[in-house]
This record gives C-alpha cells, structure tokens and sequence, in this order.
C-alpha cells in the first residue's frame, strides 16, 4: 500500500466512523458533509422491495423516521473492507461495511439488534470523501427470536463495485 492510498484509506474508514457517529447522535443535518448532493441509498430490509433514497435529505428522512422509535440507539461498525484508486481514478473508492445497531424500543423496552452489510462507493471532491451510492442489506435481526437473511452474493469475487442497481 503506498503512502497515498494508506492516507486514502484512512480517510474512508474515516467517513464510516463519521457516518456511524452522526446516526448514533441523530445529528441530521451533518449529512450534508458526508453524503454528496446526488447520492443514492438502496435499502434492502429483507422484506418487499428495496427502497431507494435520494440526497442527504432523502436518506437522514428515512433513517431519522425508521429509528424515532428507540429510546436508545448505538449505530456500531464491526468491520470494513476498502478499495482506494478504484479503476485508476485517485478519487473513487469502494467498499463493504458490516454493523450492528443496538436498540430499545422507547414503549416496550424490549432491547434488539439488527445486523447488515453497506456496500459503498466514495468519491473524493474538493479535497473530501463523500458516499455517492450506498447499498444496505440486512444480514440479521432479533425480535424476540432471530431473522437470519441469506448473505448477499451478488459481488464478483474480488469486487467491492455495488451491483443490481
């Protein structure tokens, strides 16, 4: 790894704590500096179609109403895995982040865990790394008995690109 992917690296990996930090602290408004303005966040819970959410505004909307619910709310990275100078351009990346998010429900105090995997590209402009699209999908969540979801395939091996969208 040279010295300027190393940096690279670390400034995506950077972006993911920021992005884990924000949603912990419900801070929506700070999406405007993580997400770029075209972004694109496909949602894939498990259940029904995948949702698909435009822009900063269009994806804390969505999170801030799905998560409203919880008394309390840990977004919790687990792993990553980055790619830098994705086809030569210094300024794109990939990604796979895996998560948990730990949870209470405000009403019945019952605690839940949900598990998924982002698979993300960045793109770096004036001097910043930005998400340009995301992909969720749930792994796993408990509701009193675990849901377990088939692990998403659809990556050729060696491959961080998003696919299916």
């Amino acid at each position: 790894m040279t010295t300027g992917s190393t940096a690279d690296y670390i400034a995506v990996t950077r972006l993911q704590a920021d992005y884990a930090d924000t949603v912990s602290r419900r801070a929506w408004s700070e999406f405007h500096r993580i997400f770029a303005p075209d972004a694109l966040v496909v949602v894939d819970t498990g259940v029904g179609e995948p949702l698909r959410l435009h822009g900063p505004d269009g994806v804390s909307g969505f999170i801030s109403g799905a998560i409203e619910r919880f008394e309390f709310f840990q977004f919790v990275p687990l792993n990553t895995v980055v790619e830098t100078s994705v086809g030569g351009d210094p300024d794109a990346a990939e990604g796979r982040l895996y998560i948990c998010e730990l949870r209470q429900d405000r009403e019945s105090g019952r605690w839940t865990n949900a598990f998924g995997v982002y698979h993300d590209q960045y793109r770096r402009a004036d001097g910043r790394w930005r998400f340009v699209h995301r992909r969720y999908q749930s792994l796993a969540r408990t509701t009193g008995r675990a849901e377990v979801f088939a692990f998403p395939h659809h990556l050729a091996p060696g491959s961080l690109a998003a696919a299916g969208d």
